[in-house]
């Protein structure tokens, strides 16, 4: 195998193209904060995202490392190329490289920790554990078929409620329904992941949400983008037609992304739709937010 560099190594098995999954909530919970409370800590905003990142990275990197591990990384592969799998790094380093990234994550919550007390020290800590748990442990939650609702939890209402508290000290319902719609367009970037590899997965085990729908796991995506979009309604009840009209440019985007995943077998083609889908996700919350801070 042909080796590479270790800085581009580390870019690949960062998986740069996924962040929007932690980048997304946070800005549109400052977003949200900011048109109810009209400021902005950007401080806080800077660490939370440094925070956040960090833990997705090092899951990222965890996963590289354990998927190879438990050979769920073959020659079948259809995925982008995995750093553990190429040789480029050994399974030690790339486990000790997420174990770093975890620990810049909690750096950086320290001063959250100061501005949020315990709540946030209980999400901080149950989101690193589950950083982890996600491909690793005694219950790995990528290889039950919990990978979506991890995805839902923790990169839509813990991302989205844990910003908006921090940033003003309270929670409410559109925290919840941002972090909602948000974090089901961050589903949709795994079930895409998993609907790629679907077969490959279940050969050795990898019991993923879309290997236990088998035939129909392509209708998985399908409700993820009506049920993100349709909950635009409850923006449009609270008066707030901006943020429920703006993201809706997006929407027929996220129609022929499935439309596409429906009728395309599985393939190469499929890391294409996941890039997709990530746009896709960047630009429902670029418009969310846009339309939060004008209303």
């Amino acid at each position: 195998m042909a080796s590479v560099s270790f800085a581009k190594a580390l870019v690949q098995a960062s998986r740069p193209k996924t962040l929007t999954a932690s980048v997304v909530p946070v800005v549109v919970a400052v977003a949200l904060a900011y048109h109810d409370f009209q400021k902005v800590n950007f401080g806080l905003l800077i660490l939370i995202l440094l925070s956040a990142g960090f833990i997705q990275i090092g899951t990222n990197f965890a996963n590289d490392a354990l998927d190879f591990i438990k050979g769920a990384d073959n020659h079948e592969r259809l995925g982008p190329q995995r750093v553990t799998h190429q040789g480029w790094m050994t399974p030690k380093m790339v486990l000790g490289l997420a174990g770093l990234c975890f620990f810049i994550s909690l750096l950086c919550g320290i001063p959250l920790v100061m501005q949020g007390g315990w709540p946030i020290v209980v999400i901080g800590l149950v989101s690193l554990a589950m950083g982890y748990c996600y491909t690793g442990g005694p219950y790995p939650l990528a290889y039950k078929g919990l990978g979506d609702i991890f995805v839902l939890i923790f990169f839509g209402w813990v991302a989205v409620g844990g910003t908006y508290y921090l940033m003003t000290g309270t929670w409410n319902i559109s925290a919840f329904i941002a972090g909602t719609q948000v974090g089901l367009l961050g589903v949709v970037l795994i079930a895409v992941n998993n609907l790629r590899d679907r077969i490959s997965d279940a050969k050795v085990g990898k019991l993923t949400l879309s290997v236990r729908l088998g035939r129909v796991a392509h209708w998985e995506i399908t409700v993820l983008v009506l049920v993100t979009f349709g909950l635009s309604f409850f923006w449009l009840n609270q008066g707030l037609w901006k943020p429920a009209l703006y993201p809706m440019l997006v929407f027929p985007f996220a129609l022929q992304l499935d439309r596409h995943l429906r009728s395309t077998v599985a393939g190469p083609i499929y890391n294409v739709y996941l890039a997709r889908a990530a746009k896709i996700q960047l630009g429902f919350g670029a418009l969310i937010s846009l339309g939060f801070c004008l209303s």
